[in-house]
């Protein structure tokens, strides 16, 4: 009688070993999932740039505003720009360096949909690639063309919203360089065009061919 009686407590006593085992387990997994979960949301986002650095860049661009446009301008100077020698101009004096041309600089940094543009985004115009501006915030962007020079353009609105093209990212985001001396890696735009679709989406462009033809 007392041998079964104490069989019976030995594995009662073993049984509550294991399960206790076992919920000391679950609960340390638990403990350690949700942990992680709360990390993961207070996160920042991956793609939030820098807004010191982006609000640099449109400083700079901002002191050449009126300045005159020429097509072909030299690399450097400030006495006239074209788009892209624009750019190139302005983020090289904040330490981002930028290849020479609009459709160089449309394979540099990541891609940015339309929707999650951020200021000192780079947007482009037409495809092929003719066109290219600093993107401000709030629907404005800062570029030159034209008898304008360096001006300030809605984007949402008239030929801009209607030729727009893509926009990448070469801006500093969470601390990491997006750009490292004008060879950042490309990443795959899904904004352009295949280019069997480039003549059914632009069968015409009216008068803004004309000029268009001086960007590069």
């Amino acid at each position: 009688m007392n041998t079964t009686h104490s069989k019976r407590r030995f594995r009662n006593f073993t049984i509550g070993v294991s399960l206790g085992a076992a919920l000391l387990a679950a609960g340390t997994g638990i403990t350690g999932n949700s942990s992680t979960a709360y990390a993961a949301t207070s996160t920042t986002p991956a793609n939030s740039v820098s807004s010191s650095i982006a609000d640099k860049i449109i400083a700079t661009g901002l002191k050449y505003q009126g300045v005159r446009y020429e097509y072909g301008a030299e690399s450097g100077i400030t006495s006239s720009f074209d788009c892209s020698s624009f750019t190139q101009f302005v983020f090289e004096h904040n330490e981002i360096s930028l290849p020479r041309s609009s459709k160089q600089q449309s394979t540099v940094g990541t891609y940015v949909s339309r929707n999650e543009l951020q200021p000192g985004d780079l947007v482009f115009f037409y495809s092929p690639v003719h066109h290219v501006a600093i993107y401000m915030g709030d629907g404005k962007i800062l570029h030159t063309y034209g008898d304008d020079g360096v001006t300030i353009t809605p984007l949402n609105t008239g030929w801009w919203a209607s030729h727009y093209t893509s926009a990448r990212r070469v801006l500093p985001t969470n601390g990491q360089a997006a750009s490292d001396s004008g060879s950042a890696s490309a990443s795959p735009d899904p904004a352009t065009p295949a280019s069997s679709d480039v003549s059914s989406q632009e069968q015409t462009i009216g008068d803004a061919w004309d000029w268009l033809n001086n960007f590069e």
